[in-house]
């Protein structure tokens, strides 16, 4: 598998090539298996169609590596807090009182259609194409339990982590450990590789950065590589600027998903050597198309040649990007390579 080559620290050309939020709302065979479904969580819980929907772009694009489709909030609705998706606004839930509100010990029973999911998957992948399994990252899960909504500010989390850091260091080991227990399942049940969602890491200021990003996923990183040795994790811990460096090191995921405002060359310096990139394209431009498209990639294509690299964007595809502009980007990524 070329993506694995690619985990495994070796430089390809062209790089392997997958998208965040590449199973989703741009494609119309998606628009049109989600109306079965009923609403989104119908769809992530039915694993026959979440497995559709996860091959639906392999299909299309021939992506190098198929992304199981799940939400990272899954896991606190199999905790026991309930979660609804909502037209227009994302996703809701209680906000969380106390961490006894949460029942641990029956996650696997929630959480099991997605296991399912990804060994129907696994099945219907053809030779070559990886399967990546994920989980949100502590800090950015526990934002959505403790706020109750997305939005990017999440006050209450950010009040929580000063005023009662024991209820916030509370619900973050109860995440790590149920994270472990979900990503070991997705693993069993036949995932190539794992990567964790730090969406909103960037919101941390630093000494909260090290407490609640950095730890709680080097802790889940060491219980998953103690237990799989040959195990590659990719990080995404989005908007973190200056401590992208700190965060591979003291992690020690394999890879690191960069967003779309980090420089490649500033990336590549503040890493240790023999770290794998993954970006870093401006969804915008997927968007924009044109001389725009075909200038952003071929950017970064040139800012990581040399190291090892998965194509892929800053964060995911919007609803509104033009199928044929991902093929174009396919193209382009081909093109440039058999160029060089």
């Amino acid at each position: 598998m070329k993506f694995m080559r690619v985990l495994n620290g070796e430089v390809v050309s062209p790089p392997p090539v997958w998208l965040m939020r590449q199973a989703g709302r741009y494609l119309p065979e998606y628009r049109a298996l989600r109306g079965q479904a009923g609403d989104f969580i119908s769809l992530c819980m039915n694993p026959a169609l979440a497995a559709e929907v996860t091959l639906q772009p392999i299909r299309r694009y021939g992506f190098d590596a198929a992304i199981l489709f799940s939400d990272i909030l899954i896991l606190p609705m199999a905790l026991g807090q309930g979660l609804r998706f909502a037209e227009g606004e994302g996703p809701l839930l209680p906000p969380l009182q106390a961490v006894a509100d949460l029942d641990p010990t029956q996650a696997a029973v929630g959480y099991a259609p997605v296991l399912e999911t990804v060994r129907l998957v696994r099945a219907g992948l053809p030779p070559g194409v990886a399967l990546i399994g994920f989980a949100g990252s502590p800090a950015t899960v526990a934002c959505y339990m403790l706020d109750g909504k997305g939005g990017g500010e999440f006050p209450r989390t950010r009040r929580l982590a000063y005023d009662d850091p024991g209820f916030v260091d509370a619900l973050i080991d109860v995440l790590v450990d149920a994270t472990i227990t979900y990503l070991q399942g997705q693993v069993d049940a036949g995932a190539d590789c794992v990567m964790l969602f730090e969406s909103w890491a960037g919101i941390f200021p630093p000494a909260q950065f090290r407490r609640y990003v950095i730890e709680p996923s080097r802790r889940i990183v060491a219980a998953l590589k103690a237990a799989n040795k040959s195990l590659k994790i990719i990080g995404f811990p989005r908007l973190c600027g200056l401590l992208l460096g700190s965060y591979v090191r003291e992690t020690k995921v394999d890879a690191v998903g960069l967003d779309s405002v980090t420089d490649p060359a500033l990336a590549i310096a503040a890493c240790p050597p023999g770290t794998v990139f993954q970006g870093n394209l401006d969804p915008l431009l997927l968007k924009a198309g044109g001389v725009a498209l075909d200038t952003g990639v071929r950017d970064i294509l040139a800012g990581f040649e040399g190291v090892p690299h998965i194509f892929n964007l800053g964060h995911g595809i919007t609803p509104d990007v033009p199928t044929e502009h991902v093929a174009r980007l396919m193209d382009l990524i081909n093109d440039a390579s058999q160029a060089a």
